[in-house]
């Protein structure tokens, strides 16, 4: 299939710009990007926000491994 568009021309500019950076033929450039565009979103893996990447904690509670020591040692495995 043919298609053929009219781009303004600071668009054509980039995108010939963009090809040849990429080292790659124009179509190609155009063709990865409409790909992308009509895909499918995936399912992207959830960032912790900045609050809880940085949170440092309570000095006047107790640290989470300190309670270590009053947690049971484990069971050794059962092989028959």
């Amino acid at each position: 299939m043919q298609i053929t568009i009219d781009l303004p021309q600071d668009l054509e500019q980039d995108l010939i710009h963009q090809a040849a950076e990429s080292n790659i033929p124009l179509q190609t450039l155009v063709l990865q990007a409409l790909r992308q565009l009509i895909q499918p979103k995936s399912v992207t893996i959830a960032q912790w926000p900045d609050a809880i990447l940085n949170y440092q904690g309570d000095p006047d509670f107790p640290a989470f491994e300190s309670y270590r020591v009053e947690l049971p040692s484990p069971r050794e495995p059962e092989l028959f």
